[in-house]
């Protein structure tokens, strides 16, 4: 049988790299494709067609033109929305439902930005007799999208949207862990009739060549990263010789804040999903688990054993829990920021490699109970089904604890308690803070994070923003 082949998309024409490279499933690690692995050349030339697209065609002024597209591009992903989530689920590890989840989730997001395309934001007043201003906003140029391999279709549409809405052009670099689910959206993106050639240009890339260049290259205007707080620092320090801005959604730790009077049969269950979600590769994972001491033995005996019950498997069989990490190097890197916990915390359910002896990517959710705030894995991220488990007195212990690390990204608070949610979330620093929830995300209001978490937004009508200048008209009648 033969292997499906992913190309890139640069110019409104297929386009192969430099290099052949192979797609592989974490389950097993057995290569199900190939993809033309692209790198400076590539990222040059989809960064030509960007500005060529802004500079020559309609597109930065027509925002009917780019409603159209937008609702088009949804359309043509509905229809292929099973092939989706079918590839991501296999490439990616995610279980199936999860993988719909990503892009069910998709689709109305493009829907929601064209209607964004089609919104007046500026204002006009009369602001002295016979002195008229107003002001106009106008897409940045070319914005260079920079993919992360987590959840891949969501998070290129999260930037590229918004980008194209806003009447910008796009150059963005997929990553080669889903270099099958990238291409499988290259093709969405090359049926879309409504988009002229070169306004979305898009490659896979496995070494790390083409993604500087769209940092550093004068010809992008806007950067929109989603990452590492690590690699978001370089980019920000690269885009500053240029003052190009940056909008920058990176890591996050965040803490699931459960208070003696939370109802922990909701509790449980939504925390083991905010460990497990995705392997724990998402941001947003819930990998602090506070507890007030009153309810402290009790939620983690409870955590132990719903930790202990996840059923790990690959993503397309029934009955799967959770899927793999993205490959095997990951796994092994968890398993030893789980080992080396042991140094200083209480391992409560050990986790790490489900198969030490595999090759596939299977690692079991971990819990480790740590008392000290500065301890390695409660200020690191570690992108895996990894949960730390920390006691507390009261409410203000409660938020120190909260606040003790660098990141910003979210939060959730769980108590019966209706004033302690709004209480308690203004005196957190973060992003996103849930009341008795998590993982809730609306395309209609505005993410992103505190501190080392990030710069910008996304989502939201602060979207478009990230990608426009403003300019101040001012009429005097003579």
């Amino acid at each position: 049988m033969t292997l499906p082949h992913a190309r890139n998309y640069i110019g409104g024409q297929w386009s192969d790299g430099h290099a052949i490279g192979n797609a592989h499933a974490p389950a097993t690690g057995a290569v199900i494709g190939t993809y033309a692995d692209a790198g400076a050349v590539t990222a040059g030339n989809a960064i030509a067609a960007a500005r060529a697209a802004f500079r020559d065609t309609a597109w930065a002024a027509d925002r009917q033109m780019r409603a159209r597209a937008l609702l088009e591009m949804a359309d043509r992903m509905d229809a292929r929305r099973d092939e989706l989530v079918q590839i991501l689920s296999r490439e990616n590890g995610k279980k199936l439902a999860d993988a719909a989840m990503e892009i069910d989730s998709t689709i109305p997001k493009l829907r929601y930005n064209a209607a964004l395309a089609l919104t007046d934001t500026g204002r006009a007043a009369e602001l002295a007799p016979g002195s008229y201003s107003m002001t106009l906003h106008q897409p940045l140029g070319v914005a260079a999208v920079i993919v992360p391999w987590n959840s891949p279709v969501i998070l290129a549409v999260r930037s590229f949207a918004p980008a194209l809405a806003a009447g910008c052009t796009v150059a963005m670099k997929m990553p080669a862990q889903t270099a099958l689910t990238n291409g499988l959206l290259y093709e969405i993106i090359a049926a879309t009739k409504s988009l002229p050639a070169g306004v979305v240009n898009a490659f896979t890339e496995a070494g790390n060549d083409g993604a500087p260049l769209l940092v550093s290259h004068p010809d992008t205007d806007v950067i929109s990263y989603t990452g590492s707080t690590a690699v978001g620092r370089r980019i920000m320090a690269d885009a500053a010789k240029r003052l190009k801005p940056c909008s920058l959604e990176l890591g996050g730790k965040s803490p699931m804040i459960v208070f003696d009077d939370a109802d922990l049969d909701v509790v449980v269950p939504i925390l083991t999903a905010a460990i497990t979600t995705f392997a724990g590769q998402f941001c947003m994972a819930g990998s602090r688990i506070l507890a007030q001491r009153g309810i402290a033995e009790q939620l983690r005996t409870r955590m132990i054993a719903a930790l202990q019950a996840i059923k790990v498997g690959p993503g397309d069989e029934p009955g799967t829990d959770m899927g793999p990490v993205i490959d095997r190097a990951q796994a092994l890197r968890i398993d030893r920021m789980i080992a080396e916990a042991g140094e200083y915390g209480s391992i409560l359910v050990r986790g790490g490699l489900a198969d030490p002896a595999g090759a596939g990517a299977f690692v079991l959710p971990a819990l480790i109970e740590v008392d000290d705030v500065q301890a390695p894995l409660v200020q690191r991220e570690v992108f895996g089904p990894v949960a730390t488990f920390e006691v507390f007195g009261d409410e203000t212990d409660a938020i120190v604890r909260a606040n003790a690390t660098e990141y910003g990204l979210a939060a959730s608070v769980w108590t019966r308690d209706v004033d302690r949610p709004l209480r308690v979330a203004r005196r957190i620093d973060a992003g996103t803070v849930w009341t008795n929830g998590w993982g809730v995300i609306r395309d209609q209001m505005e993410e992103g994070g505190f501190k080392q978490s990030g710069v910008g937004r996304l989502n939201g009508a602060r979207a478009l923003t990230e990608f426009q200048e403003i300019k101040h008209l001012v009429h005097t009648v003579r």
